[in-house]
């Protein structure tokens, strides 16, 4: 078990929820936010720690496409039709999509109310659900509506990754090895190692073993990381490699590849841009593209994704300014450049349009 002030990462924590929401985030109601699928797994058990307190359950469509400001206009209208008020507590129960998404409502709703995150993929337990931000999509682009809002409490249960189908497992790796390439190439070497079991073969305690760990190292990177930026105005915008190209790729699939698929795209492609702007020793795209192949996770966009429209869509990201995309790159592996300039380094579309051909032409 690892448990701080605000995360707790136990096996069978979900049954705890109720206990600790009353504890941390003392409410007359409590709402749980969910999706379609994740609610017929664990809403009925998750409620249960609650006893006698009073619980409502909100359930969305499960899918990115379920991140709008239509679900949030939706959510809203119906926790003020069940009478929930400012004495309300939001739980946030499922994956990244939903994590987002309650943690808008609750910051929102009544002009902010508590949120617990409960997250049920790998994704959500070592990134989503960790670090206050929240928001819902829109046709131009991810996330470009929301909040920081800072959970009450991130309670994540290991053995509920279990029911997580391999593509999910997958993607949830693309994340850790993020955090491995931006601050920590000893963890980055561990996860590496660790990749078979991770993804099924030994012993399923060696397993859980090596996932527990990965969750604990993973979360430890990112809080820091939070710790001393909360609001993204330094370092904290190390977190967005691979996330300029990951999500113009990731919206360019009309949403068929997971946030995570896309992201280690995005990783790909921004390694071989940082070698291209000379930011980078020789060999760091080649480690990072080793670690997301053996995740079993994709390096290029799909062929019938225009190089342009990607580059296009880079331009509706949060992180252009004043017309030119500022990129997350790292130097080594464990070392992102640009620390004494503000951690971003602008780049012109031609030297993205070239890093984006030099893959494909490669094949990597």
């Amino acid at each position: 078990m690892i448990e701080d002030s605000t995360v707790l990462v136990a096996a069978g924590s979900i049954d705890t929820v109720g206990a600790r929401a009353m504890r941390v985030a003392p409410a007359h109601r409590y709402a749980v936010i969910t999706d379609g699928i994740v609610e017929s797994l664990y809403a009925p058990r998750l409620a249960a720690s609650f006893g006698r307190a009073s619980v409502e359950i909100f359930s969305i469509p499960a899918g990115e496409q379920s991140k709008t400001r239509e679900s949030w206009a939706r959510l809203t209208d119906e926790l003020l039709a069940r009478g929930c008020g400012r004495d309300t507590t939001i739980i946030a129960l499922g994956g990244g999509v939903v994590g987002d998404l309650a943690g808008f409502v609750a910051a929102t709703f009544m002009r902010g109310v508590p949120v617990i995150q409960v997250p049920t993929t790998l994704l959500a337990m070592i990134d989503a659900a960790i670090g206050g931000k929240t928001g819902v999509d829109t046709p131009a682009g991810k996330n470009l509506v929301g909040a920081f809002h800072p959970a009450a409490a991130v309670i994540v249960d290991p053995e509920v990754l279990d029911t997580l189908p391999g593509r999910q497992i997958r993607a949830g790796l693309a994340e850790a090895i993020k955090h491995g390439v931006i601050a920590d190439a000893k963890y980055f070497a561990r996860v590496a190692d660790d990749l078979p079991l991770l993804l099924g073969k030994g012993a399923p305690s060696t397993r859980h073993d090596a996932m527990t760990a990965l969750i604990a190292g993973s979360i430890a990177i990112k809080s820091a990381i939070v710790a001393a930026d909360a609001r993204e105005h330094g370092r904290r915008k190390i977190l967005n490699f691979g996330h300029t190209i990951g999500h113009a790729v990731e919206i360019e699939s009309e949403y068929t590849l997971l946030h995570g698929e896309a992201v280690a795209v995005g990783m790909a492609v921004e390694a071989r841009l940082a070698e291209l702007a000379g930011v980078a020793t020789d060999g760091l795209a080649a480690m990072v593209r080793t670690a997301l192949e053996r995740a079993s996770l994709p390096t290029l966009p799909s062929s019938s994704m225009a190089a342009d429209r990607i580059i296009a869509r880079t331009h509706h990201d949060k992180k252009a300014r004043a017309g030119v995309v500022e990129y997350a790159l790292p130097s080594r592996i464990g070392h992102m450049a640009a620390a004494d300039a503000g951690w971003s380094v602008p780049l012109a579309d031609q030297l993205v349009l070239s890093a984006l051909e030099a893959g494909t032409r490669f094949g990597c």
